[in-house]
């Protein structure tokens, strides 16, 4: 599914064509993705301007006006979601579920699986709304440390891959960067967080970051429908070191990769250079 740097490389594709430029409105084609789509929503953005493009976590936030009596449009990809920048009279397909229109693109969401989400908020302070307001620390920000990582883990017994995809701890780390992550780190995803000492968790911390942002460049992992707003694909899983490479020979010590599951989700790692 998309995580941060699909969300992000999505969000930097949009910037050179979106912000400064007027909503004429939108065309909702299905009442409801994980979440009902709001209500009137094509009277409510007709006429309001995209100011910024943000991002928190794995939702992407357009500023329509906030500041000038408008308000947020969060979107979540979901598993399966994808934005386009499409010509106005681009025929909609069978998955494609809501346009933002404008005057001379589209941004369509296409969704197969129906878990993504559109919400809108009223106001300035995007913060403040449910979905983001229980969100954890953002993994490429500056307060995010080693020595965070180890306090904010102290007394917890649950394996730290696990953790690590918790969005109430930290966002956007996603099964395949959990993964990618503690192989370069060094540390065994069975491995309790709360026994996991300081100077690892500076590895871990500086790992994450690494691994995030080489994805980003990358343009992000295309597993299932993720594309780019030009329709282009990800190629950072073609680099894993770990993910998805069950029974081949590690990149370090050409030990098997192995394969187990955590928590309803594929685990990948190397037994020997990971402890």
């Amino acid at each position: 599914m998309p995580e941060l740097p699909e969300v992000e490389v999505s969000r930097q594709g949009l910037l050179p064509y979106l912000p400064g430029r007027r909503l004429v409105g939108a065309v909702v084609r299905t009442p409801a993705l994980r979440h009902a789509i709001p209500l009137g929503l094509d009277a409510r953005l007709a006429g309001l301007r995209v100011d910024a493009i943000l991002r928190r976590g794995k939702y992407l936030l357009l500023d329509c006006a906030s500041s000038r009596g408008g308000g947020w449009l969060l979107i979540h990809l979901g598993m399966s979601g994808s934005l386009r920048l499409v010509p106005p009279a681009t025929p909609a397909q069978k998955h494609d579920h809501v346009d933002l229109v404008f005057k001379h693109t589209v941004l369509r969401l296409r969704d197969p699986r129906r878990f993504g989400a559109l919400l809108w908020h009223e106001g300035v302070d995007v913060e403040t709304h449910p979905a983001l307001a229980v969100l954890g620390r953002e993994p490429l920000a500056d307060g995010f440390s080693g020595e965070w990582l180890y306090a904010a883990t102290r007394g917890r017994r649950m394996p730290v891959k696990p953790l690590l995809m918790d969005s109430h701890l930290v966002v956007g780390i996603g099964n395949i960067y959990a993964a990618e992550s503690l192989f370069r780190a060094g540390i065994s995803p069975l491995r309790r967080a709360g026994r996991i000492s300081l100077q690892r968790y500076r590895l871990l911390a500086q790992a994450i970051r690494a691994t995030l942002v080489a994805s980003i460049a990358a343009g992000g992992s295309t597993v299932r429908d993720y594309v780019h707003s030009d329709g282009g694909a990800g190629c950072f899983q073609l680099s894993c070191a770990v993910y998805d490479r069950q029974g081949e020979p590690c990149p370090v010590c050409a030990t098997p990769i192995r394969v187990l599951r955590q928590a309803g989700r594929s685990t990948f790692y190397c037994p020997a250079c990971q402890r």
